[in-house]
């Protein structure tokens, strides 16, 4: 078994297949690592594409769609390389991608996750939201990124070229060691998806291992291939896994303020959307919460559960401010306009 696994969830995504396959095959024929398709049991005809056209690739067949976390989940149990890549169906891979950040891996047993720069396809002179050249949060669990701001993109313009440690790595592009992983518990798959990369990294970080986004790394993503940007649905899985992350994650003398501030948040977001005649928003906020409160049981199993591994909470990539706060009143709108 070779050294990393790249591993690509799908879905009824034959035509993502067609158009983006094609370049992770290219540009990843390396002695040490194996390109491998998981499917969520499609029910078009991707796995006879496949097995047409790339008969020498590993297919991880799944017996239902598991959404993201657990489809993830099912497929690495089942492999037994040192690292794995979790590659979106939806990327565009660059000829240099792999080699940077294996490097960092085999060099730094610190390091357990990273990301590479990851710009737009659609528009490659900017950043993609998802991950751009690094994530971030702060300290009420809202998540940013090094070349993007809430919904403001900003161009690359060779700003952000430097390897930093980062708090999350995006799931578009996520290379980890299989070890930290299984050790982690994986993605949640309570999740099924949208910011379990996120509530993963948050574990990893506070077991005391770095993340790192290495820009000399390039893939281009497409994006909300799976739900569109301004789906409702988007937003209640957004508002709730994001209170799942914070129940998991937070640390214990934060744990209640943060909570308290976020309810208080949330619900004017909920009111703003329902002002604005937006009552899809409005009801996936409320019913966000409705499922989070169901669930509080179980995160706080969750929660318990990972108490043993924890031996560091505070993070300096974690930033201490409001970015919500610093982006609408002190129009701070690009990363380089922020002080950890």
């Amino acid at each position: 078994m070779n050294r990393i696994g790249i591993v690509i969830l799908n879905w009824n995504g034959k035509k993502l297949l067609e158009t983006f396959l094609p370049s992770v095959v290219a540009h990843s024929k390396r002695e040490w690592a194996d390109v491998i398709i998981a499917d969520n049991a499609s029910s078009d005809d991707s796995i006879a594409f496949l097995e047409k056209e790339y008969p020498d690739l590993q297919v991880i067949q799944l017996d239902k769609n598991y959404g993201f976390a657990d489809g993830y989940n099912k497929a690495l149990e089942q492999l037994s390389h040192s690292y794995f890549v979790l590659l979106n169906s939806d990327v565009e891979v660059t000829e240099n991608w792999l080699d940077p950040i294996y490097n960092h891996l085999e060099k730094d047993p610190d390091i357990a996750a990273a990301q590479p720069k990851i710009k737009a396809y659609h528009n490659k002179s900017e950043f993609e939201y998802a991950g751009a050249s690094g994530g971030f949060i702060d300290y009420l669990g809202y998540p940013f990124c090094r070349g993007r701001i809430l919904d403001q993109i900003e161009s690359d313009r060779n700003q952000y070229n430097s390897e930093l440690d980062i708090f999350w790595a995006s799931g578009a592009s996520l290379f980890i060691r299989a070890d930290v992983y299984k050790k982690s518990g994986g993605l949640d798959g309570d999740f099924f998806a949208h910011m379990e990369e996120i509530d993963l990294c948050w574990r990893i970080k506070n077991q005391g291992y770095r993340i790192i986004s290495e820009p000399k790394s390039t893939v281009y993503h497409v994006g909300g291939a799976t739900l569109p940007n301004h789906s409702s649905q988007k937003l209640y899985l957004n508002f709730r896994n994001n209170l799942y992350m914070l129940h998991k994650n937070l640390p214990k003398n934060k744990f209640c303020s943060i909570l308290l501030k976020r309810m208080i948040l949330d619900g004017i977001a909920a009111m703003k959307f329902l002002l604005s005649g937006e009552f899809s928003n409005f009801s996936a906020v409320f019913k966000a919460h409705l499922s989070y409160y169901s669930m509080f049981s179980k995160m706080r199993e969750k929660r318990t559960k990972m108490i043993p591994f924890v031996t560091k909470t505070d993070h300096k990539e974690m930033y201490k401010n409001s970015i919500i706060f610093d982006f609408y009143l002190r129009k701070k709108k690009h990363f380089s306009d922020i002080t950890f």
